[in-house]
């Protein structure tokens, strides 16, 4: 038997981008449907939605390591494990918790060192840009939401890279909040707290900013008056992993510095 797991199942995207930065792509055999990051792991056999899987496909894969995540996917963990193979449900929810993912899936392949240096990478890009947002004239005020209707709120780790990038979370009391359904907010609360800059990532379907700007009481918002929504793709902030720590979390800082009118 090898020292490590050599054909391994990813049921996320964030793991199949981890280890591929890992230079462990040739042991997935398997990826989320869902999977665009890195392009070539779309290659790869596609095994699963989010919460359904192809369990016999699965099977005859040969898995000796399947890595899933979260609270949502409980029930295909357990289905694997009843069918006798290895499962890691990994359940990472603020920038900290990312960042250990990435630690301990390195040292579940056998490579600890590897993972600790892109681990300890991707933590001081997050400090340097932090200390470029602390230059920012002042923090805005923003809204992230993660579904249109019902309205919901961040999840935690995009709060913390919302703070990161330069803005002010409006709704700081829900951000710890692990299911969505208890982030689901009133838009006249939203409209109250009068963000001046909105992020949407409909995780799935694009942004309609008219959706946006055309709900009751809207008008008035900051954000909408002076025309501050902005779209992140899912792809780029919704996945706990090496995605939202680059990508994501840049592409908020961007917007805030346009709208501060700086420089890059």
């Amino acid at each position: 038997m090898a020292r490590y797991p050599e054909r391994i199942v990813c049921l996320t995207e964030e793991t199949t981008e981890t280890l591929y930065l890992l230079g462990q792509g040739d042991r997935i055999v398997g990826v989320s449907g869902y999977t665009v990051r890195p392009p070539e792991a779309r290659l790869k056999p596609k095994i699963s939605a989010f919460i359904n899987a192809k369990f016999d496909k699965i099977q005859a894969l040969k898995p000796d390591l399947v890595l899933a995540f979260s609270d949502l996917q409980a029930d295909l963990s357990a289905e694997l494990v009843r069918r006798g193979m290895a499962v890691v449900t990994f359940n990472q929810r603020s920038v900290a918790e990312i960042l250990q993912m990435i630690r301990m899936l390195g040292g579940l392949v056998g490579c600890q060192a590897e993972a600790e240096r892109l681990a300890d990478r991707l933590a001081a890009d997050l400090d340097r840009m932090r200390d470029a947002a602390s230059r920012f004239p002042a923090r805005l005020r923003v809204f992230f939401e993660e579904w249109d209707e019902p309205l919901i709120s961040g999840i935690r780790w995009v709060e913390e890279l919302v703070e990161i990038a330069g803005g002010t979370p409006i709704f700081p009391e829900l951000s710890t909040a692990a299911l969505a359904k208890d982030r689901i907010v009133d838009p006249a609360e939203v409209a109250r707290r009068d963000p001046q800059v909105v992020f949407a990532s409909w995780c799935g379907k694009k942004m309609k900013k008219p959706t946006i700007q055309s709900r009751p009481g809207w008008n008035a918002v900051s954000a909408v008056r002076d025309d501050r929504i902005f779209e992140i793709k899912s792809t780029y902030i919704l996945q706990p992993g090496p995605a939202s720590l680059t990508d994501g979390v840049r592409q908020l800082h961007a917007a805030l510095r346009d709208v501060h009118g700086l420089a890059d």
